[in-house]
């Protein structure tokens, strides 16, 4: 159950704001990412936070990958996304991939600031020991 886990939190975003706020159209340009990335879509939901005093809703958008999921949600009113890039390892190594679709993703934004974080997951596999009597 090996993975890596890519979470990147991205602010100052200079890109036109309906990235931020416009769910059909986030959730298809991440359809089109994730596509180009050669991963593939199992599910996807898309979900657009209703306008507060602090200015207009956020989204948040997921993507369920054959491979695992994307998440990416938006906080508008900051200029401010949050990525989230998880990849199981199990069978192949689909790092390469993962990395691809958070950079098209950190492009989309053009965030002034990029705090990103690679995390490996899960377990190593177990070694064989052998046991002689």
């Amino acid at each position: 159950m090996q993975g890596l886990h890519l979470i990147a939190d991205l602010s100052h975003c200079q890109c036109d704001i309906s990235w931020l706020t416009d769910a059909p159209r986030l959730l298809a340009h991440c359809l089109h990412a994730v596509h180009a990335a050669d991963l593939q879509v199992v599910n996807h939901l898309a979900h657009t936070f209703p306008t507060s005093p602090h200015g207009p809703g956020g989204v948040t958008a997921t993507v369920l990958l054959a491979e695992s999921h994307l998440c990416v949600h938006t906080w508008p009113e900051q200029a401010a996304v949050t990525l989230d890039v998880y990849v199981c390892n199990f069978g192949a190594d689909h790092s390469p991939k993962a990395h691809h679709l958070m950079d098209a993703l950190i492009t989309l934004f053009a965030p002034q600031q990029v705090h990103r974080q690679d995390l490996q997951r899960g377990l190593a596999a177990p070694r064989s020991t052998a046991i002689t009597t």
